[in-house]
């Protein structure tokens, strides 16, 4: 299928990548105009590399042709669980499984970590330590797949918003990064595919209306500690250009 929507690359500067960004759901959508949503918050985060990004509506059923329409891909959060009983998602999950098996370059984000988790064979349930919000610290426990040059950083502070986990990994995969609360933050597949639990195309500003909307779900206490550490400095800079070289290799 076609895809729905051209994002952003500053028209003075050519793109050298064309990069799908399936995008498996929508930020609230009373926060849009402020914030943007995932092609915003995405073309915002890489907007200093030399990527085009075009939008796939996933959660729609809008899905590429074939892995090779573009150089690589991106797969974004979603409000839905990826055990859902929804057609979409099983479709998506066999594109992402055809990705993998083409060899092109792909990153995976949150709800996108764990589908990706789920369709090559891992496990994905809700956690028993409750929602992942606010800035966390994941503790790098592998060398970074794709790093971009120098030594990587011994931890990343990066904003979350999740209560689903990947359980357990698919075959073949390495844990890269870790926290008590979520022991599979990020991993990897080869040189070419790498997921994260974390959200680093979020704003302090987004997570913090997301965190205040969602209070009594999350549990005041847990919202509160969250809203207060959203001061802390995050990386996602160097996560963006780690991106970047994971998705031009």
């Amino acid at each position: 299928m076609s895809p729905t929507t051209d994002a952003q690359n500053p028209a003075d500067r050519p793109a050298q990548a064309r990069i799908g960004l399936l995008k498996c759901g929508t930020i609230r959508t009373d926060l849009i105009p402020r914030h943007g949503d995932y092609p915003e918050l995405f073309g915002a985060l890489l907007g200093h590399h030399p990527l085009s990004i075009t939008t796939y509506d996933a959660e729609h059923g809008e899905l590429p042709r074939s892995p090779g329409e573009c150089d690589g891909w991106l797969v974004s959060g979603s409000a839905n669980s990826v055990y859902d009983d929804e057609a979409w998602i099983d479709a998506t999950g066999r594109f992402l499984s055809e990705i993998v098996a083409a060899g092109v370059p792909l990153v995976a984000v949150c709800f996108g970590h764990q589908l990706l988790a789920q369709a090559l064979g891992g496990e994905v349930r809700r956690s028993e330590r409750g929602w992942g919000v606010g800035v966390h610290r994941y503790d790098v426990t592998a060398d970074l797949t794709g790093w971009p040059g120098g030594d990587p950083p011994a931890h990343l502070d990066l904003l979350a918003m999740h209560q689903d986990q990947v359980t357990r990994l698919p075959e073949g995969a390495t844990v890269l990064a870790s926290s008590e609360h979520c022991p599979v933050a990020a991993y990897s597949l080869g040189e070419r595919v790498l997921a994260v639990q974390a959200h680093p195309e979020f704003t302090p500003e987004l997570t913090r209306e997301l965190i205040e909307g969602r209070i009594e779900r999350i549990g005041s206490q847990r919202a509160e500690a969250a809203l207060a550490e959203l001061d802390r400095p995050i990386h996602g800079d160097v996560v963006a250009d780690w991106f970047a070289a994971v998705l031009t290799n």
